[in-house]
């Protein structure tokens, strides 16, 4: 007896699960055809990020700040210019309001001397029973100012008290008043206009306005560099955070040499950069030593399956050199002897096998000449037609032969792997089809599909790894070993292209896409 040359590319299924076909249907690039897309952060508004809300924090306080200041500084100017206003009315006394007490302009009641060295606006009144019998305002000019009734009422409606107070006049605005008791018990009112002090006001607040504001400018701009420059170690590590995630780390020799510069190690972002360095280093430490332990394993893998070769093939023939004797053996003898027969057949099928994955891991260079796929597919297909003739088997092939570079016995592995596993994981009467074609980019592409159950949702992810089963009976009496997909898988990847398994509506699909086609050329 000979062993079966072709592995039955087992591709973890189990049967009478058709609801795995709905449910499994997202995706399943094989781990090996690339790391993981890296989901963009979207943009976050603008007062999200730390350098933006520290800068905005810092702009708001310094805003604060002045108004705290600005505030300190117009509550102190008002008081010290009204201060100095109640001042000039005490010192100016009530002279000019008495000049106005009687007619006859002797010495103490004479307008035109009592207003000398009055403020021009110095207002004097006198209030006789609640009406204003005598009015008048300084002027600076010949023309003598007006008082209206308006304001004449409010003068009217003044009683004496012992402190100045502030009134608003109709006609010549707020005044700080000084209200006395006259010699013939009438009311006299001397006041003087607030119009210095409210200018001087505006005028500080203007000018407090303008500065403080090119202050807070200026310093939030400096503020907002330096805040920039004390967080750019924080970029860097989010940088080297960036591009770590994109390396492929799950599998495979790792080199991680990824690390974040550190200016000054004593800042609070240095100290972050420092940790993420040693983080780095631990994780690059632990990649070394997986890669250490995955190349020990392989090489006892390797060692073993070549040393069990010589004694599996040793077994065989002597079981086949009894069974040609056994005629005169019992049926149970004859029967054990098929069985030890089966067994190192499958036994040795596992070995090469794994001698094969051993040899896909340690990078042996594949042999690199002209292969016709359509050819190798014609026959694949041909062969799988007579290994299950209770499936019925559909080519899509394009008109012109489709050739390319690559190692011609492992593709011809890869599709007997392939429709095999379509094969046995799909209940008779069912569709395989096989189709060829040449990409836009000059790639070639090889769909296998069928209309059977799928494959198990759960199992979809890690459908191409080594001894991935269905768990199903029915696998392993086919001699299922769980390596058929795994050996496609690091054989397409050897081959530079990629592999892409997937659940449609009805039934499987595995797509590769190798190296540029030769066709035409």
């Amino acid at each position: 007896m000979t062993s079966d040359p072709t592995d039955d590319g087992d591709r973890a299924r189990t049967e009478g699960d058709p609801g795995s076909t709905d449910s499994g249907r997202g995706s399943t690039d094989d781990a090996r055809s690339g790391p993981v897309a890296r989901t963009q952060p979207r943009r976050r508004w603008f007062g999200r990020t730390l350098r933006v809300r520290l800068t905005v924090l810092l702009a708001a306080l310094i805003m604060l700040a002045c108004a705290a200041v600005a505030v300190a500084t117009g509550i102190a100017t008002s008081t010290f210019l009204t201060k100095r206003l109640d001042e000039q009315l005490a010192l100016a006394g009530s002279r000019y309001a008495v000049s106005l007490e009687h007619n006859d302009n002797d010495a103490d009641n004479n307008p035109e001397t009592a207003t000398v060295g009055q403020a021009v606006g110095t207002l004097g009144a006198r209030v006789e029973n609640g009406k204003v019998t005598a009015v008048g305002v300084v002027s600076g000019t010949d023309t003598p100012i007006v008082v209206s009734h308006e304001a004449r009422e409010v003068i009217a409606g003044l009683t004496t008290g012992t402190t100045n107070r502030r009134v608003d006049l109709p006609g010549l605005g707020e005044y700080e008043v000084l209200v006395t008791t006259g010699r013939d018990g009438d009311v006299l009112v001397t006041g003087l206009p607030r119009r210095s002090v409210d200018d001087t006001l505006d005028d500080v607040i203007i000018t407090e306005i303008v500065v403080f504001s090119v202050v807070a400018v200026v310093i939030g701009l400096v503020g907002g560099l330096a805040v920039r420059r004390s967080l750019r170690p924080l970029e860097r590590v989010t940088a080297t955070a960036l591009r770590v995630s994109e390396l492929p780390l799950s599998s495979g020799e790792v080199t991680l040499t990824e690390r974040v510069r550190v200016d000054d190690e004593t800042s609070e972002a240095g100290q972050v950069a420092a940790a993420v360095n040693h983080m780095l280093g631990q994780i690059e430490n632990s990649l070394l030593e997986r890669q250490r332990s995955e190349n020990r394993l392989r090489q006892f893998v390797a060692d073993a399956s070549h040393e069990l070769r010589t004694p599996l093939a040793i077994v065989r023939s002597h079981a086949e050199l009894i069974e040609l004797e056994s005629a005169d053996f019992p049926e149970s003898v004859r029967r054990s002897l098929r069985s030890i027969d089966s067994g190192t057949g499958r036994m040795g099928r596992l070995v090469d096998d794994l001698l094969l994955l051993a040899r896909l891991d340690s990078g042996v260079p594949l042999e690199r000449r002209e292969v016709d796929m359509t050819r190798l597919i014609l026959d694949t297909v041909g062969d799988a037609r007579i290994a299950g003739p209770d499936h019925r088997w559909v080519l899509d092939l394009p008109e012109e032969p489709v050739t390319l570079v690559g190692d011609e016995l492992r593709l011809h592995q890869v599709m007997v792997n392939l429709l095999a596993n379509s094969r046995r994981h799909t209940p008779p009467g069912s569709t395989v089809s096989v189709s060829l074609r040449s990409l836009d980019d000059g790639r070639v592409e090889i769909i296998v599909a069928d209309n059977g159950p799928g494959i198990p949702a759960p199992l979809l992810p890690s459908v191409a790894e080594r001894f991935v089963r269905g768990g199903s009976g029915r696998e392993r009496a086919t001699g299922s070993t769980g390596l058929g997909l795994a050996i496609v898988a690091g054989i397409v990847a050897a081959h530079g292209g990629e592999l892409r398994i997937t659940n449609e509506r009805v039934g499987a699909r595995v797509s590769i896409v190798l190296g540029e086609s030769l066709s035409g050329t």
